[in-house]
């Protein structure tokens, strides 16, 4: 179901529903993600939790829709959809290329509203500094090739004839945007940061993603599962079990703010 509310028409989809939600959990889709991807989360998480991910152009629902290949702009849209949802418990989680498209709407929302989300989760990517692996180049054989080494159980899907023409764009799309993206050092955000990766994740070492708590002002903490780049399939329980508990945590932290 796409949101309806104003101001989250376009970017937003919500997943189940939840009755009088204390918290809105957003979450940022991998490169060549769409959010579809996060359907299944809604059972795992508490109940009063909103689950809604992001609708990247060119996917899905968005398929007529050109892609967009700068991230700032594409972090500007979804910051404005946002910025009603700040006081009303926001939550923030972003996968590999979500992570850092996560990341830059936290500082706008922090910029231009003078608050950020209650918590980010940056998951599957190195922080800012890192430098990150090469990236491939255009040509469908580098795609498929750069897919296979991040999640080669799964990437037989790109020799279905009738799939891949639909599949490559987009994915081709979004690591042109990580390629444009170049973050600037040195900023952070007040938001805590929870960090998660996969043990054996080719793409991200541990220390890759521990450099996240650079990044903020506030608490940061790291959490490793079992797993490769694509660890929130093969850990998913354990994932929403550890989401769950920080946001209940942040819910707490946040009562006990208000009422000081």
């Amino acid at each position: 179901m796409i949101v309806n509310t104003p101001g989250t028409a376009t970017w937003l989809r919500r997943f189940g529903t939840a009755a009088g939600p204390r918290q809105h959990l957003v979450c940022f889709p991998h490169a060549g993600g769409a959010a579809s991807g996060f359907s299944g989360w809604r059972r795992g998480l508490p109940a009063d939790v909103e689950l809604l991910a992001v609708r990247y152009p060119g996917r899905e629902d968005r398929i007529t829709e050109p892609f967009m290949a700068d991230m700032d702009a594409m972090a500007a849209a979804i910051s404005a959809d946002l910025a009603p949802l700040l006081d009303r418990g926001l939550v923030l989680f972003g996968h590999s290329m979500g992570a850092a498209l996560a990341f830059e709407v936290a500082l706008l929302l922090e910029r231009r509203h003078g608050r950020g989300p209650d918590l980010v989760v940056v998951s599957g990517r190195g922080g800012p500094g890192t430098g990150g692996r090469e990236l491939p180049k255009d040509d469908d054989e580098s795609v498929v090739a750069f897919a296979r080494s991040l999640d080669h159980a799964n990437a037989a899907v790109y020799d279905n004839e009738d799939l891949r023409p639909l599949l490559l764009p987009a994915l081709r799309a979004d690591l042109r945007v990580i390629r444009n993206h170049t973050p600037r050092p040195g900023r952070t955000v007040g938001s805590p940061l929870a960090i998660y990766v996969g043990d054996r994740d080719p793409d991200v070492t541990v220390p890759e993603a521990h450099a996240w708590s650079r990044a903020s002002t506030g608490a940061s903490s790291l959490k490793v599962f079992p797993g490769g780049h694509f660890y929130l399939a093969e850990s998913e329980a354990s994932v929403l079990a550890d989401l769950s508990a920080r946001l209940r945590d942040v819910r707490a932290d946040s009562a006990v703010r208000q009422g000081s």
